[in-house]
């Protein structure tokens, strides 16, 4: 009996002990759901935010020194599987980000795949707060139609870097500094025709990298008013910057706008340049919110493709709001060339 008692009092230490060094662990995640109406398709079930199911966590280590990680699936909310890209390709299962690293008064180091810092701080800058919604700005004017992930499997997302490694500096006055860069190691893409020809592609089936990815941003938050700078180039040698800016003019209304550039000489023998700019909006009123937006996309020697986006949520609470939304963009390279998108649904995190 005493050797019984002496093992459960072992067992329950380990177990206290354990449960005492995983000091956080979280289970989170966003569902959004609506009905959508697009130009040239049928009504449909879909979504405005991407849906998500992570699990997150930390560990003191001591002395300041925390060990950190992060595990995020993504999911389409009406069929229950993974995340679909644009061209129908089913996404990998932790699509969002899969990062572990350490955290400490030099900031915060992380290893694996995730957000770039420049797609992460862009977002910030748009009316629609980072949704990828075609009502947003976020994954095409707002980066003047730049992908992070060229080479990487057609449909999948394209504002990440997998085989990377990411550094985020504290908090000075303001100022913080996020960094990341990534392996030249191929993401089992197509072949990018480039400056070949599709006998001799500039990048053939799977190739790797001519150069290391990397994406590097600063941010300054000081009261009402916000500023962010970025740099990035992928792997194909593509680059893009931009700047913007935020500012509350009163409690209810904010002002924002951002201008990008993105250089293809590298890859392309014409249309090699665009120029890119976003104004937007957003006005507080109770427990609804306005967001309004207008961008501009000029590729050299292509149509000039214009948007403007208005939406509408309503929170219910705080994890819960309905949302409307109405968009034209016109002078796509699509057919139709000038697309209306309605939706209408409700969002929810956990």
């Amino acid at each position: 009996m005493k050797h019984s008692l002496m093992a459960v009092a072992l067992l329950g230490a380990f177990a206290a002990g354990t449960v005492h060094a995983q000091t956080s662990v979280q289970i989170y995640g966003t569902i959004d759901a609506g009905v959508i109406k697009r130009s040239g398709q049928s009504l449909n079930i879909g979504k405005r935010a991407s849906n998500t199911l992570g699990f997150k966590g930390t560990e003191e280590l001591g002395n300041g020194l925390k060990a950190l990680f992060q595990l995020e699936m993504r999911y389409e909310p009406d069929t229950g599987t993974n995340e679909i890209g644009g061209n129908g390709t089913q996404r990998p299962l932790f699509q969002g980000q899969t990062r572990v690293g350490l955290q400490g008064d030099f900031g915060m180091v992380r290893i694996g795949r995730g957000l770039t810092p420049y797609h992460e701080t862009v977002g910030a800058f748009e009316p629609f707060h980072a949704s990828p919604s075609p009502a947003g700005f976020w994954t095409d004017l707002a980066v003047a139609g730049y992908s992070s992930q060229p080479l990487d499997v057609a449909g999948y997302s394209s504002n990440r870097f997998s085989n990377g490694v990411w550094y985020n500096s504290p908090v000075t006055s303001g100022f913080q500094l996020n960094a990341a860069i990534a392996t030249k190691e191929g993401g089992g893409g197509p072949a990018v025709i480039g400056r070949g020809t599709p006998a001799a592609p500039q990048y053939p089936v799977g190739a790797e990298a001519s150069a290391n990815p990397f994406s590097i941003t600063g941010t300054y938050n000081n009261g009402p008013a916000a500023f962010m700078a970025g740099y990035e180039r992928n792997a194909i040698e593509s680059k893009v910057w931009s700047i913007g800016a935020s500012f509350a003019a009163t409690p209810e209304l904010k002002l924002m706008g951002l201008y990008s550039k993105q250089d293809q000489e590298h890859n392309r023998f014409a249309n090699a340049n665009t120029k890119a700019w976003v104004l937007g909006a957003n006005y507080t009123m109770g427990p609804g919110k306005f967001l309004a937006g207008y961008g501009h996309k000029d590729t050299d020697g292509l149509q000039k493709v214009k948007q403007l986006s208005l939406g509408y949520e309503y929170s219910l609470s705080k994890r819960t709001y309905l949302y409307v939304d109405a968009s034209r963009k016109k002078g796509t390279t699509a057919i139709p060339s000038t697309v209306n998108h309605y939706d209408v649904g409700v969002n929810h995190s956990f």
